[in-house]
């Protein structure tokens, strides 16, 4: 069975102050997951270290960046490379985000390049795509994102593209309010596992995990997570609620 991911994405939010409390909350709730089950908080780069140090007693829990760079090391001020990131024991890294596609220009190659030493440095990534509301509006969501998966994924062996995890971001559905509904979001999913299966077949294409990232909530999560092709969720705001994470992890089937 696939596994099923509950992925925290806390951005650029809390002190760290605020932010120990919350994984210290969320470690001692009473959840027990199964042995498909995965959380995931990534967390600011100056967290890392006490987010490692927070969770790792805990079965199934992991810490990931949020970014890191296209490049192995160098004069790049700033910036935090893979290497660096495997130095503390990250074992996931978001690339792609919506966020860092659009303010900060991340393009599919640049994000290729991520990819690749994430996996040369055994660290997870999860790479993100999805569209803005404009292409949906001319129905071009699925051509838009199969280039996005084509540009950035596919120089990948299957042995290799079995490492990662892809989430599915409806840019429009981002902090918005509105949310995909549970068709959309299913028929999304289903696409992206079409799409790798032209290219890599339909065994690898079943093994890899697609979370849905656009105003999940623990009022919708469950309906969500019940989708066939949805494994999981990449949640932002809810993430930074101790109460509604615990629900959003809950509900992974």
């Amino acid at each position: 069975m696939r596994k099923q991911i509950a992925a925290a994405n806390w951005k650029m939010n809390l002190t760290y102050q605020q932010g120990t409390a919350l994984l210290q909350t969320l470690v001692s709730a009473e959840i027990k997951l199964k042995e498909n089950h995965v959380a995931v908080f990534a967390v600011p780069f100056p967290y890392l270290e006490m987010a490692i140090d927070t969770v790792h007693h805990k079965y199934n829990y992991f810490i990931s960046a949020q970014n890191c760079s296209d490049k192995k090391s160098g004069a790049f001020t700033g910036e935090v490379s893979a290497e660096m990131l495997k130095s503390l024991n990250v074992t996931y890294c978001l690339v792609g985000h919506s966020e860092r596609r659009e303010y900060f220009r991340e393009g599919n190659q640049m994000l290729a390049e991520k990819i690749n030493l994430c996996l040369a440095n055994e660290i997870t990534p999860i790479f993100c795509c999805g569209e803005a509301l404009q292409t949906r509006d001319i129905d071009q969501q699925n051509t838009f994102v199969e280039q996005q998966l084509r540009e950035s994924l596919f120089h990948l062996s299957e042995e290799a593209l079995l490492k990662i995890v892809i989430a599915y971001e409806p840019i429009w559905a981002i902090g918005t309010g509105k949310t995909a509904s549970t068709e959309q979001a299913q028929e999304m999913h289903a696409h992206i596992r079409s799409v790798l299966q032209n290219q890599y077949g339909a065994p690898a294409a079943e093994q890899i995990s697609i979370l849905y990232g656009g105003s999940v909530k623990a009022n919708n999560a469950r309906e969500l997570f019940a989708s066939k092709d949805v494994d999981g969720g990449l949640v932002g705001g809810a993430s930074l609620i101790a109460t509604e994470f615990i629900e959003i992890i809950k509900a992974l089937k």
